[in-house]
């Protein structure tokens, strides 16, 4: 029986000095290297914090790009997604709400046209990241309201692309807003 525990015991003792002690310490490292020191990323805004770049905002003003929608109200201590599946008359629902709101502020765009981003929340429900299709289809009504041309406003759109890490890992993906300060600071100048 000695034969067993001993080794055992010794096999404990590594794993909390490893597990409690190094890799706890490694992963402090590793934050504090990042941006934001491992308080996550803070989105600036004259001067003034305005969001994190990993939470996603409600922007429902046809003047900026609408970010995904949130099944927590964009309630970042509430994570989480509705768990409805797509058969589920409630959340059918939703999602034509949703398309038919799409629709009526986007008129020159047709309902084959909008991405499933744009009327289904995220997992998480805190979703802060658009696709390329996703900026492109609210461009027509964003310059038409701010007064641009099109071509200059997709010239904003592309230069906030965050490409997929090491060219293949992920998809391309916008920050909603980063694009919206942006754009404000372009247009309200």
């Amino acid at each position: 029986m000695k034969q067993h525990i001993i080794p055992a015991l010794r096999l404990t003792l590594v794993c909390l000095l490893f597990f409690c002690g190094l890799y706890t310490l490694l992963i402090l490292g590793i934050a504090q290297a990042s941006p934001g020191k491992g308080e996550g990323e803070t989105i600036l805004a004259n001067g003034k914090v305005v969001g994190y770049a990993l939470e996603g905002q409600n922007f429902s003003n046809d003047q900026y790009f609408w970010s995904r929608p949130s099944a927590v109200s964009y309630n970042a201590a509430g994570s989480g997604g509705s768990n409805k599946g797509p058969a589920n008359p409630d959340y059918l629902k939703d999602v034509t709400s949703r398309i038919d709101s799409f629709l009526v502020h986007n008129k020159s765009v047709s309902k084959n046209d909008i991405p499933s981003e744009l009327v289904t929340a995220s997992g998480s429900g805190l979703d802060p990241d658009i696709s390329r299709k996703a900026a492109y289809v609210q461009i027509a009504r964003i310059a038409k309201l701010r007064g641009m041309t099109e071509d200059a406003l997709k010239v904003i759109v592309d230069q906030h692309i965050d490409h997929p890490l090491l060219g293949f890992l992920g998809t391309e993906k916008i920050n909603v807003l980063k694009l919206n300060i942006d754009l404000d600071k372009t247009t309200l100048k």
